[in-house]
């Protein structure tokens, strides 16, 4: 399959292109503000799909707006027809064209020359009236308040909030490039209408600021978002596309004494923290227990002699365990616990505990074994 994109220099335009070369049955045919008529004119010759992503939304003369979204449109259309091939389109329009403005009339008057293109020829065409997409490389301070909060907050830089109240809708630029990809793969046989992204996310511009100062603040207090799920998932990887090259690392704090080294590496608001120790050969660490607390070990190098005593009935057991064979060592609430360096080089452990170390209440009590 053939996908010619036009706009493919724009922030989707990239972000459609780099994702679909790597299915193997797809090849893009690309078409950006260098290129000329006759390059489009040699596409049209090969493409199975077109997805028209040419657009402006802030140019310096306004009549940019009709010799770009609207007058290509009607020259795509043209030459589509011209070549006599029936090409399938995509087209991203904007949700501005229920606003009386010089953009969204113009995004309109597109829509409309699209869908008569599609009654003359028979041929599907599927459009987007998208929100406000989000996702890495848009230009910040331009035209995307994501972005430019992004970057300006990422360089502790001030961002403008006019009405923290004023709601926006977002969808993600990764769901964008699956919904389009969902109707090409489907042929040509899936209707032609206009189509929505999905998920949706409704958003203040307040929670928005709010949100990606937590992100960049979670970075040095280890304490992270909850970034696996959601609006805050998108968000943040939005939010790390914009870092300066100088905050791609995080310099951690090293505890160090006789035994060996601990740091920790990341904590989450209701899932624990993770660390990592180290252990010279002979060294014993822990000798505690927990009421409540629950740990995962995991030795990444080295051999380890785990030994557990019940608290109560004193039955006792041990585990021995070594990087070469991966193998999770739990503690269990209730169970006294150590960890000993039993071979002859350092040794280098994994640590996940349940819940973040409060030095107000440790949930920590010595027992030595």
């Amino acid at each position: 399959m053939k996908i010619l994109v036009t706009g493919s220099g724009g922030f989707i335009g990239k972000n459609l292109t780099t994702q679909l070369s790597c299915v193997s049955e797809v090849e893009i045919l690309c078409y950006g503000s260098e290129s000329s008529e006759d390059d489009l004119v040699s596409d049209l010759r090969e493409a199975d799909w077109i997805c028209h992503l040419a657009g402006v939304n802030r140019p310096e003369d306004e009549a940019e707006f009709k010799r770009v979204n609207t007058d290509f449109t009607r020259t795509l259309c043209d030459l589509i027809q011209a070549s006599g091939r029936a090409i399938p389109i995509i087209f991203a329009s904007s949700v501005h064209v229920e606003k009386d403005n010089a953009y969204g009339r113009s995004k309109l008057a597109a829509e409309e020359i699209l869908l008569e293109y599609s009654q003359k020829t028979g041929v599907p065409v599927h459009i987007f009236r998208l929100p406000h997409v989000i996702g890495k490389w848009c230009r910040p301070n331009y035209n995307s308040v994501i972005a430019t909060f992004c970057y300006n907050i990422a360089r502790d830089l001030p961002i403008r909030v006019d009405d923290p109240n004023y709601q926006l809708n977002l969808v993600y630029i990764d769901d964008l490039v699956d919904a389009c990809y969902a109707i090409m793969s489907s042929g040509n046989d899936y209707p032609g209408s206009y189509r929505e992204v999905t998920p949706n996310y409704p958003i203040t511009v307040g929670e928005l600021a709010d949100q990606i100062r937590a992100l960049r603040a979670s970075r040095t207090s280890l304490i992270s978002e909850p970034v696996g799920v959601g609006l805050t998932r998108v968000l943040n990887a939005t939010y790390l596309s914009y870092l300066p090259v100088e905050d791609f690392t995080t310099l951690l704090v090293q505890h160090a004494d006789e035994r060996g080294v601990f740091v920790e590496m990341l904590k989450t608001l209701d899932s624990g923290q993770f660390s990592f120790f180290t252990a010279h050969p002979g060294v014993t660490r822990g000798g505690h227990y927990h009421h409540s607390k629950s740990e995962k070990f995991l030795v990444i190098e080295g051999e380890a002699q785990f030994r557990f005593q019940h608290i109560v009935t004193d039955e006792q057991h041990e585990i021995f365990t070594s990087g070469e064979e991966p193998m999770i060592v739990e503690t269990i609430p209730g169970w006294a616990h150590d960890i000993t360096n039993v071979g002859n080089k350092e040794l280098i452990v994994m640590l996940w505990a349940n819940e973040v170390f409060d030095r107000e209440k440790p949930d920590t009590y010595s027992f030595p074994l």
